[in-house]
């Protein structure tokens, strides 16, 4: 609790300076911007809407990162196992960053239809790369030594990479994914926004951009902070995961006690 205390002081002197800004500026400046009072009055009046379209953009953020980690802990092997695959796919997959989400969550909405699927490939493409990076850093980080040990011992490569190189690599893999949270949030509430939905329960993307064109700013706000702690509450997961599955990632340097 102490260790939370300090961003806690920050978040109220935050809100304390956002609500009296509002109330400086007047009632007609809160159409653009709600003060905080504004939006915990959302958060609680529009709680049955939000919350079933929070349902929806969750489902699509968490399969989209199951997916993107699948897809870049399979690219990230391929990658490693050939320096051909490196020099032709890793060109591809920088570019595939510089693609604004607007222009192509149309296109795949249109070509693989209303539903969930243009949603999770956005999420995907835009959430990947990350888990790509982070995870061929941990591959190369491999102690020259362990390696060494392996060939001594007549490892075959596959051996060497399940034993040596893949536990090594997990930190990575995890870290990747931590960062991906936030870029998948906004990927899932870009594609809600451009690429439609075929289902009666659109998403918060698609409900921020609807509050906005209505003038109901403290509802998209609300949408928003409903997705921030969401966010948070998401990297807090992906980091106790990695607690339990790579303990050895944490502890301290040196200690051969454990």
């Amino acid at each position: 609790m102490l260790r939370a205390l300090p961003a806690v002081v920050l978040i109220l002197i935050l809100l304390g300076i956002w609500e009296v800004y509002v109330d400086i500026k007047g009632p007609d400046f809160s159409l653009t911007l709600p003060s905080p009072h504004q939006v915990a009055s959302a958060l609680y009046n529009d709680r049955s809407l939000l919350w079933s379209n929070f349902l929806v953009t969750a489902k699509e953020v968490i399969l989209g990162i199951l997916v993107a980690a699948a897809a870049g802990l399979a690219c990230a092997i391929a990658i490693h196992f050939s320096k051909t695959l490196r020099r032709a796919i890793y060109p591809l997959l920088v570019a595939s960053q510089a693609i604004p989400v607007p222009i192509i969550a149309p296109i795949l909405a249109f070509w693989l239809g209303f539903g969930i699927l243009p949603k999770l490939v956005v999420i995907a493409v835009v959430s990947f790369f990350s888990i790509v990076v982070t995870t061929l850093a941990g591959l190369a980080a491999v102690d020259p030594d362990l390696l060494k040990l392996m060939r001594t011992f007549d490892s075959t490569r596959l051996r060497t990479f399940r034993f040596v190189e893949f536990p090594a690599a997990l930190p990575g893999v995890f870290t990747g994914t931590r960062i991906a949270v936030a870029v998948a949030v906004i990927g899932a509430v870009l594609a809600e926004q451009t690429g439609g939905s075929s289902s009666g329960t659109p998403g918060l993307g698609f409900q921020i951009l609807l509050s906005i064109n209505q003038l109901l700013s403290a509802r998209g706000v609300a949408a928003v902070v409903i997705l921030s702690l969401f966010a948070i509450a998401l990297f807090g997961l992906i980091s106790l995961a990695e607690r339990l599955a790579v303990p050895w990632a944490y502890q301290p340097r040196g200690d051969l006690s454990k």
